[in-house]
């Protein structure tokens, strides 16, 4: 499932083309959508946004649209009306003079009065989006020590959308390694170095995905605009999908478990279970 950066670079590619544009023509392939085709057709776009994983149009006439890859969605943009070839099925299609933005395989797909959007039964439970400029290591930080959160293992809080929305499972690897924390310490078991630099990794490795179009790693630009599709993924992470594999700092090998019913990868040496005193590890 795409995850928090990959939502945010689509958003930010499809308010290129559609923002401040007038959408000349609606496709719909969900029966929910057709009554909606004409209130959208005629219409400007005034915004385009996301909330983690969840995708916001916003229209002059004050709807938006709500649609949520969940695991197979994707947005595509093409010039106008021309359609790709692909065994996909398309469930939304907004037009301008110029370009199509299309929308295939998703099916959590409605349209809202925008002022109500706040009802949405997704978007209510969500919490602060991690790539919102307002969320700060201080606000993570708080929120990692505040009683709702701080007696949950950080290998379900990092799944929990209510905790900071657009998080994902490879984020969560990520940002666990960059702390160098193990999985099933609880924010309660951690000291006060240990805290504020998780929350710092929270956020730094987040923006690195984002503004790297998915790595982690820390590799120059220069040197990714070199990966062959292959060498991508290779090169993509620090732990996740690199089961059995050294770790990139300590050469030890990664490990691979379960938690929340989804895999997590982490380094034994880099990650110690037991690297906390028994004085910390007494939740409050």
């Amino acid at each position: 499932m795409p995850e928090g950066p990959e939502i945010r670079q689509s958003a930010d590619a499809l308010a290129n083309v559609l923002q401040n544009q007038k959408i000349n023509k609606v496709t719909v392939g969900l029966q929910s959508l057709k009554p909606f085709q004409s209130q959208l057709s005629g219409q400007r776009v005034t915004q385009v946004s996301c909330r983690g994983k969840a995708m916001l149009l916003h229209f002059d006439n004050d709807l938006s649209i709500y649609s949520h890859n969940q695991l197979y969605g994707r947005w595509v943009i093409v010039p106008f009306d021309e359609l790709p070839e692909t065994n996909r099925s398309l469930r939304l299609g907004l037009h301008t003079d110029e370009h199509s933005a299309l929308l295939y395989s998703a099916s959590d797909i409605s349209v809202w009065p925008r002022e109500k959007l706040s009802e949405h039964p997704f978007l209510r439970k969500l919490g602060p989006d991690i790539l919102n400029q307002t969320v700060t290591p201080e606000v993570i930080l708080q929120r990692l020590t505040s009683s709702q959160f701080r007696n949950r293992s950080l290998a379900a809080l990092y799944l929990d959308q209510g905790f900071l929305a657009g998080m994902g499972n490879y984020l969560r690897s990520e940002i666990l390694f960059f702390a160098g924390i193990y999985p099933d310490k609880k924010p309660a078991h951690l000291s006060d170095e240990q805290i504020n630099h998780l929350a710092e990794q929270t956020l730094q490795v987040t923006y690195r995905s984002y503004e790297t179009g998915g790595y982690t790693t820390s590799i120059s630009a220069s040197v990714r605009a070199l990966h062959s599709a292959a060498e991508y993924e290779a090169e993509r992470f620090m732990v996740f999908d690199r089961e059995g594999q050294p770790c990139r700092r300590c050469n030890e090998t990664i490990l691979r478990a379960e938690r929340s019913s989804r895999r997590i990868y982490f380094c034994p040496q880099c990650q110690r279970s037991n690297d906390v005193s028994a004085a910390n590890d007494s939740p409050a």
